[in-house]
């Protein structure tokens, strides 16, 4: 019979973080995520996204982690990054 560890935890499909080119914040963010991997023990492959997007946006499978809501379309800077706990819930969502 198979071993199963009800403790494995998946990473989630997709993880994204959209950005406008040069934006300050992509490396603030980047860091965040490395923290929140660490603290949950889930590696993510993270895409960098360059264009017209709210930048930065942190995207896990398809919803912006800051606001819990489909990705906005506008181009803007944005300054609500998401919090910690926002990006380690996300991932062990």
């Amino acid at each position: 019979m198979p071993h199963s560890d009800s403790t494995t935890q998946l990473a989630p499909r997709q993880v994204r973080v959209l950005q406008v080119p040069d934006c300050p914040l992509v490396g603030e963010l980047l860091g965040r995520i490395r923290n929140a991997e660490a603290e949950t023990g889930i590696q993510v492959d993270v895409q960098v996204v360059v264009g017209d997007h709210p930048s930065p946006t942190l995207v896990i499978d398809g919803v912006d982690v800051a606001t819990g809501r489909p990705v906005a379309t506008a181009t803007c800077c944005r300054l609500d990054l998401p919090k910690h706990d926002q990006i380690t819930a996300a991932l062990t969502a």
